[in-house]
């Protein structure tokens, strides 16, 4: 059985860029109005006092400079503060924003691993937020890249990029699929509380892309062989987003529902461990040590949680690009960020050398790929 690589990947970047001084801009004027608004309500402890934040807070708590977005209007709009766009319907005939960036990321990684639609007969669209609950967006991706074969649509929250990697391999592996096409777009700008200190700054959109097939029909000269993957689940509501189509059926539903919310310091102090013991235990089953990786390329949540798991892998803090961080750019981009690391940090590699794609996140998930430049 010939072993299975990474032949392409593919990246796509929204038209627009927004600063964390942009954001902090709005937020601060929306913060104020409310403030004043509720004077009153706030002095006789109705209310509490909206606190205002900074990009020097955003930074350091996060590694995030800005992101990118596919809709920048309204988000800077202290009445609103929300993305503004029109809805996808039959009718009007637009394409979902998850359909758009996962063409263009997609067509980026056929075009590297050489690969045109008839070569491909399998294809999974893997992402945090379902823009549609069916007909399938892979389904209609499939469609518009003239894929034949088979699509569908998946998702474990943060960790769905490597998630569907490993599902790809695995269908390739079992003889399923000759070469399949991971599809990752992660249009997360509106699932942000813009009026949250805590959360206005956290995600980005973007879209990533991967082609898996058989080392045997592999003629791209970007190919990583798959050496090894793992997964782990176990639940936690510390990260959560409790919007659903079953919303329009309750009344007087908190505000805060259809956004991401999180227990930061729980998730930090929970699953941090949890990920650097899996990683740990995969390398030892591997006969491994961590210095025997020249990448690690890891979720692209949080500066401060990659510092921490990379010195403890390690026993210090990575030298060069050992542990790309792309946050600065692109902030959080969910199930995407370990990817956009790999895409953006593999050209360097020579045969032989060894990296870790690893993704962790809601669930709790954590999913991984040791790979080896051919």
């Amino acid at each position: 059985m010939s072993d299975i690589v990474i032949s392409g990947s593919g990246l796509f970047i929204p038209p627009f860029s927004v600063s964390n001084d942009e954001l902090v801009d709005a937020y601060n004027a929306y913060v104020t109005r409310f403030n004043d608004d509720n004077a009153a309500a706030i002095a006789a402890g109705e209310l509490e006092a909206l606190p205002l934040s900074s990009s020097e807070f955003i930074e350091k708590a996060s590694g995030i400079k800005a992101r990118y977005a596919m809709h920048k209007d309204g988000m800077l709009d202290p009445a609103r503060m929300m993305p503004r766009f029109e809805p996808c319907t039959p009718e009007n005939g637009n394409e979902p924003e998850v359909v758009t960036m996962g063409l263009g990321a997609a067509r980026e990684a056929m075009q590297r691993a050489g690969k045109t639609a008839a070569d491909i007969d399998m294809l999974i669209v893997a992402t945090t937020n379902h823009q549609r609950a069916y007909p399938s967006i892979a389904v209609e991706i499939q469609q518009k890249l003239g894929i034949k074969g088979f699509a569908y649509d998946m998702g474990i929250a943060c960790s769905s990029a490597t998630f569907g990697l490993i599902s790809a391999y695995a269908s390739v592996k079992a003889g399923l699929a000759k070469c399949a096409l991971v599809v990752n777009p992660e249009f997360a700008t509106p699932q942000v509380n813009l009026k949250s200190r805590d959360s206005h700054f956290i995600f980005g959109d973007g879209a990533t892309a991967v082609v898996i097939e058989r080392q045997d029909s592999c003629t791209s000269p970007h190919a990583f062989r798959i050496l090894h993957t793992q997964q782990f689940t176990q639940y936690s509501a510390n990260i959560r987003c409790d919007g659903n189509y079953t919303d329009h059926c309750f009344d007087d539903l908190a505000y805060e529902r259809p956004f991401f919310q999180q227990e930061g310091r729980k998730v930090f102090k929970e699953l941090l461990p949890l990920v650097t013991d899996f990683i740990e235990g995969q390398l030892t089953s591997n006969n491994l040590q961590p210095a025997d990786l020249k990448r690690m390329w890891l979720h692209q949540a949080n500066i401060n949680m990659n510092m921490f798991a990379v010195k403890k892998l390690l026993g210090r803090l990575p030298e060069g690009n050992e542990a790309p961080v792309i946050l600065d750019e692109f902030a959080n981009v969910a199930s995407s960020g370990s990817v956009i690391a790999f895409h953006r940090y593999q050209d360097d590699f020579s045969a032989g050398d060894k990296g870790l794609i690893c993704s962790f996140g809601a669930g709790y998930s954590i999913g991984s790929l040791l790979v080896e430049k051919l």
